[in-house]
């Protein structure tokens, strides 16, 4: 036979388990340093600014060739 078990013990220990991975998941998401956040955005903004220099312009929409 099993040893018995402290049901409110085991139901206490099992929401601080949930709570520690909800935890987590908020620290992982959100737990990001200010100069490192601001270093992400300065380059994620630098690369579409870069990406936007080299995308090709169609500069003779709406002129007829007749």
């Amino acid at each position: 036979m099993t040893g018995v078990i402290n049901l409110r013990q085991a139901r206490k220990r099992r929401d601080r388990a949930e709570r520690r991975a909800t935890g987590d998941a908020n620290a992982a998401k959100f737990g990001e340093a200010k100069p490192l956040r601001a270093a992400r955005e300065a380059e994620a903004s630098r690369s579409a600014r870069a990406h936007q220099a080299h995308l090709l312009r169609d500069d003779t929409a709406g002129t007829a060739d007749d």
